[in-house]
């Protein structure tokens, strides 16, 4: 679904793509951290002509400078960056804001890149090359979900040992501090209300963020961020208590 993006002109409406109306009612800003001129030009194009305000810099640290001052809707962040890498910059943003929305750029389809780029705190990735619609799409649905003002419990205990505080993104396990992504309590909060069963992974990608049930997506997303999420939840990352896996079926989250 569109063509791919390496270096493309000025953005003309994508064929089959459906443009939505919620997004582009109020002037969004979009930070794109890129170094490759043709290809952060054909970006800044592309979601100007979808009415974003677009801001864009190919060095990686006036990227971080820029990302700190907190005024942007979302973060398009390259991952090989002059100055300093898009890992670094993630890692820097996430310090300060756990909410900031970040999609990262990677140049390989590869698990190394997107398991960092994920465990560092980006919301998502796209690879490159990569299909203008879908980019386009992927932003949408980060933007919409990142909008979405929910009804949240304050706090969710699991166990004696294990204790969420859903509001200010944090918790503890075994009297450590665990500190969350809004993403990271999303999930967490949407596998609790539906723990009766098990939820699967295009649930979570519809419901936590926000893509067309109709889309078809290739995404690792998901996986990478329940492996995080055991990593900081569970005494035993390898043996989980919580945050179980159901084969064919997806995930649960248990309280003892």
């Amino acid at each position: 679904m569109g063509r791919k993006l390496v270096g493309f002109p000025l953005a003309c409406k994508q064929p089959g793509l459906e443009y939505s109306e919620s997004v582009m009612s109020r002037k969004i800003r979009l930070l794109i951290v890129e170094d490759e001129i043709a290809i952060r030009s054909g970006l800044m194009d592309l979601f100007v002509f979808h009415g974003y305000d677009v801001e864009g810099t190919g060095d990686g640290r006036e990227g971080l400078k820029l990302a700190l001052s907190g005024s942007y809707d979302l973060i398009l962040l390259d991952v090989m960056l002059p100055g300093m890498n898009g890992f670094d910059i993630c890692a820097a943003i996430r310090e300060g804001d756990r909410e900031q929305p970040i999609i990262m750029l990677t140049a390989k389809s590869g698990d190394e890149d997107i398991i960092q780029g994920l465990s560092l705190g980006a919301d998502d990735y796209v690879a490159k090359p990569f299909s203008v619609a879908q980019l386009v799409l992927r932003v949408q649905a980060v933007l919409r979900r990142s909008g979405v003002a929910q009804e949240m419990e304050n706090e969710l205990r699991l166990s004696d040992e294990l204790v969420l505080d859903c509001r200010n993104l944090s918790g503890s396990l075994q009297q450590t501090v665990l500190t969350f992504t809004r993403r990271e309590m999303d999930i967490l909060q949407y596998l609790h209300t539906h723990s009766d069963r098990p939820v699967s992974r295009d649930e979570l990608l519809t419901k936590v963020w926000g893509y067309a049930k109709n889309l078809d997506l290739e995404t690792r997303t998901v996986d990478i961020h329940i492996a995080k999420l055991r990593r900081k939840i569970e005494p035993d990352a390898t043996n989980p208590r919580y945050l179980l896996t159901v084969r064919g079926a997806g995930y649960r989250l248990l309280a003892e």
